[in-house]
């Protein structure tokens, strides 16, 4: 019989609260140039817009402590997830450039999945951090990196049997679910910097005057031209790692997390007992 999934991190109330609003600022942060008239102040300050919507570094900084503070998150994972996130921010350098080869994100599909996703977005919000440190990539950019990389790894968390999928039906679904959000994730970046584009590519920039119809043509034709070839080269290897690596790193993963009993509560046993 299985075991019950193993949790590192319990959302509760706050967290969930928390989580729900950084959510929907950064639906707003992203997908502004869609929800703004063209006649708004956001779409009148187009070019400001990123340093402005960079103010989510904050909120995302709360989100992770009050998820820490809440959930009660003890030096045990804090341990596992210090280690995690140095490994991915250790792999997304490598690779890079080239084609779209990012390792990085096959272990965070993998971690998410075992270690549910409150941990998941955590470990997704940290790992990209610690890599822009790494890579010298701070910027106005890093935060949306950051919620976007949350989403991509709390996502792998929630999809469903964490307790009973084991062995290849596992593997094939965490391949489906890291090809599809590889592309996610390098289309919801795209709305981050495509906007700010101005005049470099009238064809394909963003237009604030333009109908809501042809933005989305132009945003598409954008995805196209620029990332497709790159999403299309992050998606496929992260599938090939899933299912080459993936039951040997989930197998570790499960071993460690075991070990580890985060659900467990410390106890002391009385002197000469």
């Amino acid at each position: 019989m299985t075991s019950p999934a193993v949790r590192a991190v319990r959302l509760g109330p706050r967290s969930v609260a928390a989580l729900v609003l950084v959510g929907a600022v950064g639906v707003a942060a992203f997908g502004w140039p869609f929800l703004a008239p063209p006649d708004s102040q956001v779409s009148a300050h187009a070019e400001d817009a990123p340093w402005l919507f960079a103010g989510l570094l904050v909120l995302l900084v709360a989100v992770v402590a009050a998820t820490i503070s809440e959930s009660g998150l003890g030096p045990k994972a804090v341990a596992m997830l210090g280690v995690l996130a140095a490994t991915g921010a250790a792999l997304r350098p490598i690779g890079a450039g080239t084609a779209g080869i990012e390792p990085m994100f096959f272990l965070l599909v993998l971690s998410g999945r075992v270690l549910g996703p409150g941990f998941g977005f955590v470990l997704g919000s940290v790992t990209m951090f610690a890599s822009a440190l790494l890579t010298g990539g701070v910027g106005p950019w890093m935060p949306f990196q950051m919620l976007a990389m949350g989403w991509f790894t709390m996502g792998a968390g929630l999809l469903p049997g964490a307790a009973r999928l084991r062995g290849r039906s596992e593997s094939a679904m965490l391949a489906c679910y890291g090809f599809l959000a590889a592309f996610a994730y390098g289309t919801v970046m795209n709305l981050a910097g495509w906007p700010f584009m101005g005049t470099m590519a009238s064809n394909i920039s963003f237009d604030p005057h333009a109908a809501v119809p042809a933005n989305l043509a132009r945003f598409l034709a954008y995805c196209l031209a620029t990332s497709m070839g790159w999403d299309l080269g992050r998606a496929l290897c992260t599938v090939v790692l899933t299912l080459a690596l993936g039951p040997a790193v989930l197998r570790a993963l499960r071993r460690a997390t075991r070990r580890a009993a985060f659900e467990t509560p410390v106890t002391f046993d009385a002197p000469g007992a």
